[in-house]
């Protein structure tokens, strides 16, 4: 099982700061909520993790090492920030065969992803006839070609019907049932409220809370995620 460590994960751009000294360990086995206002840093967060942005001081790992450093990256950690990532022209079952290839999986583990995210009796049909929420669900395939330890998902949920909705929130439980380590964005707080054990908030690029949502709620005198969130992220208090 892998978990995720950021430590003293900073990112400057000039005068502005993102990401404020940001020091948290996301546990395996779990899935973390990882919310915040918009500009509060989240997908800066989730690029440094994956290499995709160099922090200004800190670092950001997994189990120790970054990302530029694992050996198996495919395997360690899956990620989903941008459905739109595919030719709207390739069909859903080649669009991830070039994307297998690169990464040394095989044929028949594409098979098997398309099965699980849903499109497998669709998997012939080009990217442009698909629908918001089944580009999402291609995209989470794509994140899970090299049956990764981590998944790191920014708004899964976005275009999602209620059923997918319903799909997502059991396959998410599913993953972290596995001893798998679950980070996810999202700005649905009702929807994911069903879905997470932990919730990590940040705001002004700084570390508002972190722990079990069922201690934060308790410590905070609230009954649902999106009231805890309102009331942290509108003092800006650290809990």
């Amino acid at each position: 099982m892998t978990s995720i460590q950021l430590n003293g994960l900073t990112k400057r751009y000039r005068d502005v700061t993102a990401v404020d000294d940001l020091t948290v360990e996301i546990r395996a086995g779990a899935v973390t909520g990882f919310l915040g206002p918009n500009g509060a840093g989240k997908s800066t967060t989730m690029r440094m993790l994956l290499g995709l942005v160099r922090p200004t001081a800190g670092g950001a790992t997994f189990d120790g090492r970054c990302y530029a450093h694992l050996p198996h990256p495919a395997r360690t950690v899956g990620a989903l920030l941008d459905p739109a990532v595919f030719h709207l022209g390739h069909r859903a079952r080649s669009a991830l065969r070039v994307v297998a290839a690169s990464t040394g999986t095989s044929d028949a583990r594409v098979e098997e992803v398309l099965d699980g995210v849903g499109l497998g009796d669709v998997a012939r049909r080009r990217v442009g006839g698909f629908s918001m929420g089944m580009r999402q669900r291609l995209a989470l395939a794509s994140a899970l070609l090299g049956d990764p330890e981590t998944l790191v998902l920014d708004e899964p949920s976005n275009g999602l019907d209620p059923e997918g909705m319903r799909w997502l929130r059991g396959f998410l439980r599913r993953l972290a049932d596995e001893g798998r380590t679950v980070l996810v964005s999202s700005h649905v707080l009702a929807e994911l409220a069903q879905s997470v054990d932990d919730v990590l908030i940040i705001n002004r690029g700084r570390l508002v809370t972190h722990g079990s949502m069922r201690d934060l709620l308790d410590r905070n005198q609230q009954t649902d995620l999106e009231e805890l969130f309102l009331d942290l992220t509108a003092s800006g208090d650290p809990s």
